[in-house]
Formats: structure tokens, C-alpha cells, sequence
């Protein structure tokens, strides 16, 4: 299945406070089933995703629609089958994004493996995408400063 990720308006009911379902946790975070997506205006486009386990996590994503050019991240079908994905309109893309707290300029999003939610059923999984030879794992979100050209004078 091709995804675009595109944000879609949804007339789907929502679950309280943006929960998701992730059965079978994110990389490294198996133990954390349950997540909720929290925005502050002032944040977006980027949204925090809580996770809910052992301890409470926290990730940044953001949906890349409109922020990474291009992107078109493609799924294998046993995983659309699995997340009940009956067209791409009901496909929720959120990307984790790592933050150096350093320089915040140098953010990357995982484009590779995404965590992919049914906008219906609110249930989710982190896959890796089928066409993940076209994207990186830490894909910069602002593009470097071109380096800086030297005037001649003739």
C-alpha cells in the first residue's frame, strides 16, 4: 500500500485524549502498549507523543506532510492488513524525531520507520517502511546553510 502523507481531515471518532494503541510498543519500548498525542500551539509542527508503561516516556514527532518534500513512504501490505487499513485516507504518519538540545537546527526525523496509525481504529505499529532505500533514519529537518560564496572583485 502507498501512503502519502498527506494530512487528512477525518470524520472518524476519536478516542479520549488522542489515545493510540500500540501492541506491540515501539523499538526498544516493547512494555509501552498505550500512547496519547499531545500538541501545544506553540510547538507545532511538531507533537508529542506520550508513552504509557513502566514509567511515563515522551518522543517528539511531527506528521511530515508539508514538511518533508517528497516523502511517499510505501507499506507492506501483511502490515496494512494488520493495522486494518482499509484506504490511505485512514493512515496517520508520525516520524520520531531526535532533538539535540545543543542546536536544535540540526533536528532529524526517522523517515525509515515511522509509527504508523489507523486514524479509525486508533491502533498503531512502528514500521519499517517497504521502500526505505529512498529515505534515511535521520533526515534533517532544516537543510544546511549553503556556505557562504566569496566575492571576487576583478
Amino acid at each position: 500500500m502507498k501512503v502519502l502523507p498527506e494530512l487528512y481531515p477525518t470524520d472518524f471518532d476519536a478516542p479520549p485524549a488522542n489515545e493510540i494503541l500500540l501492541p506491540y510498543g515501539i523499538i526498544g519500548f516493547s512494555a509501552y502498549k498505550r500512547a496519547e498525542l499531545l500538541y501545544l500551539p506553540d510547538h507545532l509542527p511538531f507533537l508529542w507523543m506520550k508513552l504509557h508503561g513502566p514509567e511515563t516516556l515522551q518522543f517528539i514527532v511531527i506528521e511530515p506532510g508539508g514538511i518533508v518534500p517528497g516523502y511517499e513512504p510505501e507499506l507492506f501490505n501483511e502490515d496494512a492488513d494488520a493495522l486494518d487499513l482499509r484506504s490511505s485516507a485512514e493512515v496517520m504518519i508520525l516520524n520520531i524525531v531526535t532533538l539535540r538540545s545543543q542546536n536544535p537546527v540540526e533536528a532529524t526525523a526517522n523517515l525509515i520507520g515511522p509509527v504508523v496509525v489507523n486514524r479509525r481504529t486508533r491502533l498503531a505499529r512502528q514500521l519499517v517502511i517497504s521502500n526505505y532505500s529512498r529515505y534515511s533514519a535521520h533526515h534533517p529537518l532544516v537543510e544546511p546553510a549553503q556556505a557562504p560564496v566569496a566575492l571576487r572583485i576583478a
